[in-house]
């Protein structure tokens, strides 16, 4: 078996994250969907105008990771659980049910949390229709032959409701243990993933907040006072999404993204470095390339990245999508050469050119993880795809 090497286009040396903001005709148009006042069909068609402007936006920046600004779904993370056979949706699900230690439950709880919609599992899981197939279909209608091979299609992490409900994640008598669990889930994602291959699609990424929650102090105490062991627990994690992606195609990149939390009007949950997981993320989860949060101090050094193979990349999110501020191109330009450098006094050693190949930039995360958004408008989003797209150019000849 040949040796792994590594992907680029996708990922792009311009990239972004995948969520956009939404124009206020389509947000007005899901509420009214939401209240029954409208019907799916009488969505659809607002939803077709606002991501056919929303495609221009990108090609008119210069990104080529086209997606449809996830203006498909309400939250970054649906699309799985909640057309997965085998989850219930619960309203509300007690609080009890959700795990004080996870990072965004404890803010909640904070703000006098009673309970939230949720997704438990009540019997087998199995997939009997498609979670992302159709928006890739849908995103293909509206682009042209040239573009198919770069659209990205983002995905729910695989963890999502089984870490923030923990003991209550699934009945005992479906399954005995997190690894039957993940197995079933394991095979819904696999056939997916094959689903959105035949499609066409050549380029998935996983959002993953959970894991880069395994970075905070605050959870791992937390974990450590209920008992449970987080060491073990990230390594379960490790083998789901090694059941999900070990072996995919070879023309396929797949990507998994970290923040720590992008709620509306820019709210985040957790803080710390990779450090703790460093090891484990890059050398351990066979994806091919890393989206990282990296837009404030809260995220840690770049000093984790002298861990990452010579194989895969690193999409530095450099450019907050929280606040419309800009950055500075030469400062970003010199957090890049500093990535470059550390990845460059990593195992194997490489030179400084070999190491600032395997980078690419992006935003920290999407624009609008929550369909409300962040506190930006669309200009200044435009501003900053445009600032990734002009301070890669000055960085590498092939941007």
């Amino acid at each position: 078996m040949s040796a792994p090497t590594l992907k680029l286009n996708p990922p792009f040396r311009a990239d972004h994250i995948g969520s956009l903001k939404r124009p206020e005709k389509l947000l007005a148009k899901r509420k009214e969907l939401d209240e029954g006042k409208c019907t799916p069909a009488d969505l659809r068609p607002v939803e077709d105008e606002a991501i056919r402007g929303i495609i221009q936006l990108q090609r008119e920046v210069g990104i080529k990771s086209i997606t449809d600004g996830e203006f498909r779904r309400h939250m970054f993370f649906d699309g799985v659980f909640d057309n997965l056979d085998g989850m219930k949706y619960i309203k509300p699900v007690p609080v009890e049910m959700f795990m004080d230690y996870v990072p965004d439950v404890a803010a909640f709880k904070e703000l006098d949390f009673k309970g939230a919609d949720s997704y438990i599992c009540v019997s087998k899981l199995k997939r009997t229709k498609q979670f992302y197939v159709p928006q890739y279909e849908a995103l293909k209608a509206l682009t042209a032959p040239e573009e198919h091979k770069n659209l990205k299609i983002t995905m729910a992490a695989p963890e999502w409701f089984h870490l923030r409900h923990g003991e209550y994640a699934y009945p005992k008598d479906v399954y005995k243990n997190d690894d039957e669990y993940f197995d079933d889930v394991a095979v819904a994602y696999r056939a997916e993933i094959a689903d959105l291959y035949a499609a066409g699609c050549r380029n998935i990424q996983f959002d993953d907040p959970l894991l880069a929650y395994f970075c905070a102090d605050s959870m791992i105490k937390g974990m450590e006072e209920r008992g449970v062991d987080h060491v073990a627990l990230l390594d379960t994690y490790i083998r789901a999404y090694n059941k999900i992606v070990t072996d995919h195609p070879a023309d396929m990149t797949v990507g998994l993204h970290l923040c720590r939390g992008n709620f509306k009007n820019g709210m985040h949950f957790s803080e710390g470095g990779y450090d703790r997981i460093a090891i484990k993320l890059f050398q351990e989860i066979n994806v091919d390339c890393y989206y990282l949060e990296y837009d404030t101090p809260r995220a840690g050094t770049f000093e984790p990245l002298k861990h990452l193979p010579a194989h895969k990349a690193a999409v530095l999110g450099l450019i907050t999508s929280k606040f419309p501020q800009l950055e500075d191109v030469d400062d970003l330009i010199k957090r890049v050469h500093n990535a470059a450098n550390i990845i460059a006094s990593g195992e194997p050693k490489r030179t400084f050119e070999q190491a600032l190949n395997q980078i690419c930039i992006s935003p920290q995360c999407g624009f609008a993880s929550h369909s409300e958004g962040n506190v930006i408008d669309e200009a200044a989003m435009r501003a900053k795809l445009s600032l990734v797209v002009q301070t890669a150019k000055k960085i590498w000849k092939d941007a």
